[in-house]
């Protein structure tokens, strides 16, 4: 009977000590979102897939891997696709680079009529050395983005048509852009990010849907913004019935994952896909959101 006790209690201990991994290897779940946000017009209908942190390594998140979230998003049949940062790995613990190349050409995969568009993350800042070093250029991530046609907006708009209507694409510049560290002689991290001059390229009253890899600038945000969409969080990576004890940035605290409206705004965080830090996962599985804006009856 002892024997049978301590067999059961080990596999528990065992069974608990795998769990975190099991989240981190996990088929995304398809978390859906319907709304109408402020400004938005009644009669334009958009159905968004979005894709937030992968942070391609290996074992953790392969190519393969990637193409499989990826077939899993096409298979949403979505108008727009958009990627909200840090496709670089973060993760250094027990992985082993994936390249930039090698994680583009996964993503080249994904399709939807409106496009496929991008913003890019701290991880894929913090993981370009010369980049680090400069503050400024073309990052390895942007090239490798570009170089499979994905369209990237760093503190920029593009104007989009559907139906009739028209609404705007921005891309903010990540707000963590410049890591902190006395190797770059840096207190704290530094932003890249111009809300205000991202805004000032739009010359209509269309909506705007603001990609922005933190969900810290959401109280900036103005009017104008009818949806913010949000990764970076991890959903605190692990989330034991509400407690997190970790979180990646002051807004990460506040916005950790889920669908967030303050003073008429609307902002939505993914809990994204892949680990930073390490390779653990509790109590936040990976998700692809599938987002409907407009009158869905």
């Amino acid at each position: 009977m002892f024997l049978k006790l301590a067999i059961a209690g080990l596999s528990a201990a065992m069974a608990t000590a795998a769990y975190p991994f099991v989240e981190v290897f996990g088929k995304p779940k398809v978390t859906p979102y319907r709304l109408t946000p402020a400004r938005w017009p009644k009669g334009l209908r958009l159905k968004i897939a979005v894709l937030a942190d992968f942070h391609a390594c290996d074992p953790w998140m392969t190519p393969e891997r990637i193409g499989s979230i990826c077939s899993e998003a096409n298979a949403l049949e979505a108008d727009i696709v958009l990627l909200l940062g840090d496709y670089m790995r973060g993760l250094h613990l027990m992985t082993q680079e994936v390249a930039p190349t090698d994680w583009a050409q996964a993503l080249s995969i994904l399709k939807a009529p409106l496009g496929v568009h991008a913003v890019l993350g701290n991880h894929d800042y913090w993981e370009d050395p010369r980049f680090q070093k400069e503050g400024n250029g073309e990052t390895i991530a942007e090239q490798a983005l570009r170089s499979v046609g994905i369209n990237i907006l760093i503190n920029t708009t593009l104007p989009v048509d559907k139906d009739g209507y028209r609404f705007w694409l921005a891309g903010l510049g990540d707000q963590l852009a410049l890591r902190p560290g006395s190797r770059y002689k840096r207190p704290e991290a530094i932003g890249i990010h111009d809300l205000p001059a991202t805004l000032a390229s739009i010359n209509d009253d269309a909506p705007v849907i603001l990609m922005a890899h933190e969900p810290d600038i959401f109280p900036e945000v103005d009017d104008r913004v009818s949806l913010t969409l949000s990764g970076h969080t991890h959903n605190g990576q692990v989330n034991i019935f509400g407690w997190r004890p970790i979180s990646a940035s002051k807004g990460s605290a506040r916005y950790p994952r889920g669908h967030f409206r303050e003073e008429g705004r609307d902002l939505i965080v993914s809990g994204g896909l892949g680990c930073s830090v390490l390779p653990v996962r509790v109590g936040t599985w990976p998700e692809i959101l599938a987002i409907e804006l407009g009158d869905t009856a």
